[in-house]
């Protein structure tokens, strides 16, 4: 891992920029992150829109972990960002636009082609990551996953065992394979739910809630529209990673 820049935040958070296998990253730290207190590490998902559009809301989220006294990464997702351009992810995000302003349905196909590749070369990504950040002496475990793409974090949940709790965005555009995929997460949940998501069909994200297999899942459903999320949603969040991973 290459530390390109780090800078000391104003709320004595430290923000470090990275580079590992020339994938961009950000950790940020609380000031009581030290070798004999290491601190949790929770993992940011986010949706592929490139780390400079997401930014300030990657680092809001990081700044208030902080507070809680976590560690927070996130990568730049492939074909996102300044990470080389990916012509089938570009096309099936065409032809998502395409069916949703024509008011068509979204065929599985569309779904298929737009997530499932990205998953497949996502998590191995973010698990290259963990284990470096593991390795740095101030950050330990337990480990957690909180955002989206809600796919990418149900994968991660299955198939990486240091992810001991999971805080998912709910989404609808979720492959039938991924669907099936998360019937084998066991790992406590904390799923976020706008109840008026234009972007996302409400009984496909139900449905998608009442297959997670863990025993411990909670959902948190709110008025509102995609955009709308209210801060008391995101302290239920913390105070759930609180839970699981202290």
């Amino acid at each position: 891992m290459y530390v390109a820049s780090e800078q000391r935040l104003d709320d004595g958070v430290l923000e470090r920029r990275f580079t590992l296998h020339e994938i961009a990253g950000i950790l940020w730290t609380p000031e009581t992150a030290s070798t004999s207190a290491p601190v949790p590490l929770i993992l940011l998902g986010h949706p592929p829109l490139g780390l400079g559009t997401m930014y300030p809301r990657l680092a809001a989220r990081a700044r208030a972990s902080a507070a809680e006294g976590f560690a927070t990464a996130t990568i730049e997702l492939p074909g996102s960002g300044d990470r080389p351009g990916w012509p089938a992810l570009d096309q099936a995000r065409a032809d998502l636009r395409r069916a949703i302003q024509a008011d068509e349905p979204v065929s599985d196909e569309i779904v298929d082609s737009l997530v499932l590749p990205l998953v497949d070369k996502a998590v191995p990504e973010w698990q290259a990551t963990l284990d470096v950040l593991l390795e740095l002496p101030e950050i330990g475990g337990p480990v957690g996953y909180s955002g989206g793409v809600i796919s990418i974090g149900i994968r991660l949940a299955v198939v990486e065992p240091r992810i001991s709790a999971a805080v998912l965005f709910a989404g609808s555009f979720v492959p039938r394979a991924v669907f099936e995929e998360a019937r084998q997460v066991t790992v406590p949940l904390h799923v976020l739910l706008q109840w008026d998501d234009e972007r996302n069909d409400r009984q496909a994200a139900l449905d998608l809630f009442d297959a997670f297999g863990s025993e411990e899942k909670t959902l948190h459903a709110n008025m509102g529209g995609h955009a709308g999320v209210p801060q008391f949603a995101g302290d239920a969040a913390a105070q759930f990673f609180t839970r699981h991973l202290k």
